[in-house]
């Protein structure tokens, strides 16, 4: 298309050049309109004669604005992806301080009279108001917590250990106690003559080593009546009250039939030969050995010995 300049934009030619002032002023003026005016014209056919360049070249900058947006739109969250996150990590923060205050609670009721849980019992005091705390601060008092849990349960089990053992030993003290108190309650019964059991009975008029036997046992021990019967009962079958039996097997020897006879020394140097030294002897290790003759008696017939 051909551009044209209407007659009025036509730049008018001085009439001399050298003229007036005012002549030349007003040439100039007339000179830069028609300048203005023609390159308004070339503008504008350029326009009209590029369009779609143009056009296109819009466009282009329009789908590269659009997608910068669309990446920062991804790379950025809303306030509602923001909050929505903020909701999760509630409820994480939430979970994780129940799921640390119960274990921490039993903690500290079995630490009760045990242990010290004080600073157990502290962090789970501060835990409690994990809805008014910030998530990093709640997660942080849980690890603590969980920490002084596992310190305090420690503590506990070893506490209840230790006590288990005193309380099997202070048992079976009292089971020996219990069994000793019911044998010299026997040893007693028997002394007294009060035990309900068959007895044999000694001689009403003894003689010999038996009449020996019973003053001795009388001045020395203040056995009664009945003692001196389980005692002839029992030398009886070990001895007859022979001074001289001797067993051949096992080498006893005298009327209480010590093994070996020599220990009966330590009662004289006649103990080979004197019944009143072997039974000094034999009066001493019954009552050391089972409290009385009714005693060494009861044993005999439970073994065949004594």
């Amino acid at each position: 298309m051909q551009n044209q300049i209407s007659p009025e934009t036509r730049t008018p030619q001085p009439a001399a050049q050298g003229g007036t002032r005012a002549e030349r002023r007003a040439a100039r003026i007339a000179r830069n309109r028609y300048a203005l005016a023609a390159g308004a014209v070339v503008a504008v056919g350029a326009v009209v004669g590029s369009g779609f360049a143009v056009d296109s070249a819009v466009a282009a900058q329009n789908d590269r604005v659009e997608a910068t947006a669309a990446m920062t739109a991804a790379a950025n969250p809303d306030a509602e992806q923001l909050g929505a996150h903020d909701t999760i990590l509630d409820a994480r923060a939430a979970k994780v301080a129940q799921d640390t205050l119960a274990p921490a609670r039993d903690a500290i009721t079995a630490a009760s009279g045990k242990v010290d849980a004080a600073a157990l019992t502290a962090t789970v005091a501060n835990l409690d108001d994990y809805e008014f705390l910030s998530p990093s601060r709640v997660f942080a008092l849980a690890k603590q917590a969980n920490e002084a849990t596992a310190t305090v349960q420690g503590q506990v089990a070893e506490f209840d250990r230790v006590a288990a053992e005193q309380a099997a030993a202070a048992a079976a003290a009292k089971a020996a106690e219990e069994a000793a108190a019911a044998a010299a309650a026997e040893a007693a019964e028997s002394s007294s003559g009060t035990s309900t059991s068959s007895r044999p009975t000694g001689p009403a008029n003894p003689s010999g080593a038996q009449a020996i036997a019973r003053d001795l046992m009388l001045a020395q021990y203040g056995w009664g009546e009945d003692q001196f019967g389980c005692l002839v009962s029992l030398w009886n079958h070990e001895s007859g009250w022979n001074v001289y039996a001797s067993n051949g097997s096992s080498g006893a020897y005298g009327i209480p039939q010590a093994l070996p006879g020599s220990k009966m020394a330590s009662a004289g140097a006649d103990w080979q030969t004197n019944p009143a030294t072997q039974i000094t002897w034999g009066l001493g290790y019954v009552a050391g050995r089972y409290g009385t003759p009714c005693g060494a008696w009861d044993s005999f017939n439970a073994k065949g010995w004594y």
